[in-house]
């Protein structure tokens, strides 16, 4: 089975590609647009996820808060998971664009999509930028398992160039401004995003430990499906173990050491992680909410919710404004 589809599909991503580069040797640019830039368009998401695929050329590109540099070239999938600020270029010494002296890019601006090209002349690097937008609380164990800068090689085979292909299309589609330009160019970050969770999977050790870990593992990535799929279920671990085959103490201690925590410790902050979700996108009251959290009582959820999220839940509602 795809466990991988299965958690995804319970976090609920929503995505847009929304710029096509070209840079010219020498260039260097700053990779901070992010949740400032278009919060106008996010209205209440919580986080972003930032990513650049290369089409062409290469570059390198320097994380701001930790100075890890990384070269990169066509093919490749940059992933931001934290939305970090960034510098590309094909020298990181030079001015980046927008500093005193650096002249200005060529740009075709328009609401949903932007063209920019900019640089010295020489050789060219192109990419397509896009980001994915999610709770972050319903994403905590995802973003726990990343680093902040991941690189992707997706390469030059049938993957790469179907990507590239849709990439192509979306693109297209975005300056003939078609009916569905947004919901194609969203479906398309997604699946960006989803290759590279497939990539990066497949690349891990075998001996690493995490919830992505914990997905590639036939036993416990049906637990973790299970778990996300039916998160009201009153699930016991004695259960759980008869669905995945396995005995109660092996799946107990397998998912103890892969994912970090207990199944039942898991199902709560999961519930928990929903639960936020229903605060604040919907006016259900918090007793129903905190009924089919599994909590027999308002206080215990109230308690619970507080632990994980630093506020009770009404404080919590009331934070995600009108």
């Amino acid at each position: 089975m795809d466990f991988l589809s299965d958690v995804l599909k319970s976090i609920h991503l929503e995505g847009a590609v929304f710029l096509n580069a070209e840079f010219t040797a020498p260039w260097c640019v700053r990779g901070d647009s992010g949740m400032a830039m278009y919060k106008d368009r996010l209205a209440a998401a919580e986080h972003m996820v930032f990513f650049h695929f290369l089409t062409a050329g290469s570059c390198k590109v320097r994380l701001n808060s930790t100075g890890e540099v990384l070269e990169v070239s066509a093919g490749d999938l940059l992933l931001f998971a934290q939305d970090d600020r960034h510098l590309l270029g094909s020298d990181l010494q030079i001015a980046p664009l927008g500093e005193a002296g650096t002249g200005s890019p060529q740009v075709i601006d328009d609401p949903e999509f932007i063209q920019i090209r900019y640089g010295g002349g020489g050789a060219p690097t192109r990419f397509v930028c896009g980001y994915l937008l999610c709770s972050r609380s319903m994403c905590r164990p995802l973003f726990e398992a990343l680093p902040r800068m991941l690189r992707i090689p997706i390469g030059d085979g049938q993957a790469s160039a179907l990507l590239r292909e849709l990439l192509q299309a979306g693109v297209r589609e975005s300056l003939a401004t078609r009916p569905g330009t947004a919901s194609t160019l969203a479906k398309l970050a997604e699946l960006m995003f989803v290759e590279a969770m497939r990539r990066y999977v497949e690349s891990l050790p075998p001996d690493r430990n995490g919830w992505l870990a914990g997905l590639r593992d036939a036993h416990i990535g049906r637990a973790l499906a299970l778990l996300h799929a039916e998160p009201g279920k009153p699930w016991t671990v004695d259960e759980l173990a008869r669905e995945v085959a396995l005995s109660r103490s092996v799946l107990a201690e397998r998912f103890t050491d892969v994912v970090g925590e207990s199944p039942m410790q898991y199902l709560m902050r999961w519930r928990l992680a929903l639960a936020a979700q229903m605060l604040r996108s919907g006016k259900e009251a918090v007793t129903r909410i905190a009924e089919r959290s599994g909590y027999e009582s308002g206080a215990a959820f109230n308690r619970a919710f507080k632990r994980e999220f630093g506020m009770p839940p009404a404080e919590w509602r009331r934070s995600a404004g009108p």
